[in-house]
């Protein structure tokens, strides 16, 4: 899964924002540009460079999901020694698995389904923030 493909399929999802900063390609639901649901970082930066990104073509997919979801996907973060360079591995997040993000290097063919059901995952919840917060 190319880094165009990831971005084509969440610009597919509903009400999808697009903002770049720090970086990063963020992706928000609606107008609320206070939490991304994913982001896509392709470069190395001087707050973030564990995942060795400056390696050419390498991209790293970083998505907000449900802690049933993190845990059953990866455990406890803190029980490994993590290795963030490792391509097509979901990986807990290098500075925000505490709020249940987990990444991902160049997602390849067996996790390409995978990756779109985490997506579409983090932008339920990102949805369901934005209905909750207009419901106030």
């Amino acid at each position: 899964m190319t880094q165009a493909e990831v971005e084509a399929f969440i610009e597919g999802l509903e009400d999808v924002q697009r903002a770049e900063a720090f970086g990063y390609t963020l992706f928000f639901v609606g107008d609320d540009r206070r939490l991304p649901f994913v982001t896509i970082a392709d470069s190395d930066q001087e707050f973030d460079n564990v995942s060795n990104l400056d390696r050419d073509g390498v991209f790293r997919i970083n998505i907000g999901v449900s802690k049933a979801t993190f845990t059953t996907l990866l455990g406890d973060p803190g029980s490994e020694n993590v290795d963030h360079r490792v391509l097509d591995r979901f990986l807990p997040h290098p500075h925000y698995s505490k709020q249940n993000w987990v990444c991902i290097l160049n997602p390849g063919r067996q996790n390409t389904e995978p990756v779109k059901e985490l997506i579409a995952e983090a932008h339920a919840i990102a949805t369901a923030r934005m209905r909750r917060q207009k419901d106030r």
